[in-house]
C-alpha cells in the first residue's frame, strides 16, 4: 500500500505550492485512497471540533462539528458504490460514532432524522 498523500511543496519556496509536484503526486494515488483519506480527515476534524480530543472543550465548536459531519456523510453516501465495504465500514461505523457524540453534546438534541448527516443515513439513535 502506498504512503500518506503528501500535498507537494517547492523547495525553493515553502509558501508556495508546486502545482507540477502536486499533480504528480496525486496522479499516482487510486481515487479510493483519496475518498478514504479526505473521509478520515473529515472524521479527525468533526472529533476536534466535538471536543473529543486530548484538549476536550478547548476547541469545541458544534456548529463547525455539524458542518464536516454534514460533509462526511455526504461523500461516503456519494462515495459508497465507488469503494468497497472494507473501506466503507469501519468509515460509516465512524460516521455513526460522531453523529452519536454530536448529539449527547447537543444542549437542545435535533429531532430525530434532522441531526447531522441524518439526511444521507437515516435517523441515528443511541
Amino acid at each position: 500500500m502506498p504512503g500518506p498523500i503528501v500535498w507537494g511543496m517547492s523547495d525553493t519556496s515553502p509558501e508556495t505550492p508546486d502545482f507540477t509536484a502536486m499533480a504528480r503526486d496525486i496522479a499516482e494515488v487510486p481515487a479510493v485512497e483519496v475518498i478514504v483519506t479526505v473521509a478520515v480527515n473529515l472524521m479527525s476534524a468533526a472529533a476536534v471540533k466535538l471536543g473529543l480530543t486530548e484538549e476536550g472543550d478547548e476547541h469545541k465548536d458544534l456548529d463547525e462539528a455539524r458542518k464536516l459531519v454534514h460533509a462526511l456523510a455526504g461523500l461516503l453516501d456519494a462515495s459508497a458504490t465507488e469503494i468497497s465495504s472494507f473501506h466503507a465500514a469501519p468509515l460509516r461505523d465512524g460516521l455513526k460514532s460522531l453523529q452519536l457524540a454530536f448529539r449527547e453534546a447537543s444542549l437542545v438534541p435535533d429531532e430525530p432524522g434532522q441531526g447531522p448527516g441524518e439526511k444521507y443515513t437515516g435517523a441515528v439513535y443511541g
